[in-house]
């Protein structure tokens, strides 16, 4: 450390932007000083993105921080945090960047705020490489709210690869606390529903198609359920650009919700983007979790900044897991452990990601 500016090594790991995303958000709950080295060092265009830029820039904002080293390209960041206020704040990657990324970042901060946010949020919402905006309003927002918190998200306008040009906006309320979370009965699958788009120039077919063919394939594997995916052509003032893509959520008698999703791209089947959401949520639905893969990652920070045990059964831990984990720890109190799930039937292979949270306090309220 020098003075005391926590080092992070962007490499390692993952080595992506999501330990930017960790362990920037971190330091400005934390008021600790950051350098980030070796930022993306594990992709095959490193340093920043415009995606990345904008998730720093909108933390420097809403701290009113000082950031070094914010240019696209750059590999090494030195962030220095200020005090966490509320208000509009407006982050726009002015590419298909994600938006869902941006919220990632974003959302942990402005809940230890003075008073109400509101994040303008510009980008793409359904991008590759990134949550949906679908997923994050239909799974992820029913469920990080049980850390006892909500918000809202106004989906204004779609944005696709490779324009962007999509805004939502997110208003969240400051809290005391968080509450430490128990997910770990799966329960059985109750229903399965979801959504099939198209925007722009493409035909609705394409949406039908999508839908037909992920039904098709959850239908071999689960019989006695009606699954219920509406293909919907998205209003042309609501869209910007052209765009396709599908996701399927399961619900449980437990309340849990897993997805599979899938984006259209030119040259792409439409069966095989429905067929490929449709086996990402069978996948899900086999290991026996409570969480999907794609939401696993994500509520790491909200383990570690809450107060009390959290416990979450899961599949197999993926390495944005272990990469958001490894950084929780190293800049709060919090302690993760992570274990094989003995009660289960010894052909599923599910953990239990337990966390003793660092108990974060507003110091504003």
């Amino acid at each position: 450390m020098d003075g005391d500016r926590v080092e992070v090594d962007g490499g390692i790991m993952e080595g992506g932007g999501q330990i930017l995303r960790v362990s920037t958000a971190l330091s400005c709950l934390l008021g600790l000083p950051l350098r980030v080295r070796r930022i993306r060092a594990g992709r095959s265009q490193a340093g920043l993105r415009p995606q990345h830029l904008s998730g720093l820039e909108i933390i420097r904002d809403l701290c009113e921080g000082k950031l070094e080293g914010g240019e696209i390209g750059s590999t090494e960041i030195t962030f220095t945090p200020g005090k966490i206020k509320g208000g509009t704040h407006i982050a726009d990657t002015k590419t298909a960047g994600s938006v869902c990324l941006l919220m990632q970042v974003a959302m942990p901060c402005v809940l230890f705020a003075a008073s109400p946010s509101e994040l303008h949020l510009k980008g793409g919402t359904n991008a590759e490489m990134a949550p949906q905006i679908d997923y994050t309003v239909m799974v992820f927002k029913p469920i990080v709210e049980k850390f006892n918190f909500t918000f809202n998200c106004d989906i204004k306008k779609r944005g696709y690869y490779p324009q962007g040009g999509g805004e939502v906006v997110i208003q969240i309320s400051p809290v005391k606390e968080l509450s430490p979370i128990n997910l770990t009965e799966r329960g059985t699958v109750t229903k399965i529903y979801g959504r099939a788009f198209v925007a722009g120039a493409l035909p609705i077919k394409l949406a039908k198609d999508m839908a037909a063919a992920a039904v098709r394939c959850i239908r071999k594997e689960i019989r006695d359920l009606y699954i219920n995916i509406q293909p919907v052509r998205e209003p042309d003032d609501q869209a910007f650009g052209t765009g396709s893509g599908i996701i399927v959520v399961a619900e449980t008698s437990t309340g849990c919700l897993l997805a599979g999703s899938s984006l259209g791209k030119r040259g792409k089947n439409s069966d095989k983007v429905g067929i490929e959401a449709a086996e990402m949520l069978l996948r899900n639905l086999k290991h026996g979790g409570t969480v999907d893969d794609s939401l696993q990652d994500q509520l790491i920070i909200f383990m570690a900044l809450a107060n009390g045990v959290s416990r979450v059964k899961s599949g197999p831990i993926t390495l944005h897991t272990q990469t958001a984990i490894h950084f929780a720890e190293q800049l709060t109190k919090a302690k993760f452990t992570v274990t094989k799930s003995e009660e289960d039937d010894p052909s599923k292979d599910t953990y239990i990601i337990e966390c003793q949270g660092m108990g974060m306090i507003n110091p504003n309220l």
